[in-house]
């Protein structure tokens, strides 16, 4: 991910720490730990050739991936409307496991629309991503960053559009969304409203999308990491505290996306973070064995 990238030599001179917890999120957690929380966590897809020892055929990567994550940011399908013949070959790689497909809503929708118009692609969209069945986990709408408050009626109608039975969260990346106080309280409070999340991003140079803002309770999580830079180990250690503090209180699944520049440090990062929050909280996660280099077993 290209999004709030920041030159190396700068990384040691940014304050990393996870803003305070919001008052905000007392009206959504409970506070007492849910039965069951649910960790799902994954890479930013399963096409990348650096994760597999060489020689693993591509063929083999998603049922490779699908036996060390328990989850996947699906990409793809921001670029491209899959028909559920398509998704089904997908899901059929990993039926039988525990396994969460998140796919990222097309850019016909999210880039080109202005959230207008839309119902013919969302239609087909959904057809097809419903294929995954009961693999189909959070699908999420990326928003760009030129997307700002002003267009805010279009993006809370568009929404409110959205079958409930479906679990979504947005990503909003203009500044404004943030920066001005009235526009953040009135989109944290209508998508409270509307049941759907809010995507958080923590990358080095946005640091205001990191707003630890919980509209519902369930989090979707995009750590944007810089190859297993001293700084990444400290900013798992405080995400490991946060998400410990939040399934204390009450949060009820966990979606947790890996993105690094180069993802042969995906793996590595991961089982750093899982196995911390595993014997904090102690809940169970599924998360990758290394074969070499950082490469999955």
């Amino acid at each position: 991910m290209q999004f709030g990238r920041t030159d190396i030599e700068l990384l040691n001179g940014i304050d990393f720490k996870l803003p305070a917890e919001p008052a905000f999120n007392k009206a959504v957690l409970p506070g007492a730990r849910a039965e069951k929380p649910l960790f799902w966590l994954g890479a930013s897809g399963w096409n990348h050739k650096e994760l597999y020892p060489k020689g693993t055929r591509e063929k083999d990567y998603l049922a490779q991936y699908g036996r060390e994550f328990n989850s996947v940011e699906l990409n793809a399908t921001h670029y491209k409307i899959y028909p559920p013949e398509t998704i089904r070959k997908w899901a059929e790689k990993t039926a039988g496991r525990s396994f969460r497909y998140c796919p990222k809503m097309p850019q016909s929708i999210s880039h080109y629309s202005n959230l207008v118009n839309t119902g013919k692609d969302t239609a087909a969209f959904l057809e097809g991503v419903s294929a995954f069945g009961d693999q189909l986990g959070a699908i999420f709408l990326q928003l760009g960053e030129h997307f700002g408050p002003e267009r805010k009626s279009h993006l809370f109608n568009y929404l409110a559009s959205l079958p409930t039975e479906l679990s979504f969260f947005v990503e909003v990346r203009h500044p404004e969304w943030f920066s001005d106080p009235h526009n953040s309280r009135e989109l944290y409070t209508t998508l409270r409203q509307l049941g759907i999340g809010l995507v958080l991003t923590d990358t080095a140079g946005r640091r205001d999308c990191a707003h630890m803002h919980l509209p519902v309770p369930k989090a979707f999580i995009r750590f944007v990491g810089n190859s297993l830079h001293p700084t990444d180990y400290v900013r798992a250690d405080d995400w490991v505290n946060r998400l410990h503090f939040w399934i204390e209180n009450g949060l009820q699944e966990i979606y947790f996306f890996m993105h690094m520049h180069a993802e042969i440090a995906v793996p590595e990062m991961s089982i750093y973070l899982s196995s911390k929050l595993e014997a904090a909280s102690g809940i169970k996660i599924i998360r990758p064995s290394l074969y070499r280099d950082n490469t999955l077993f």
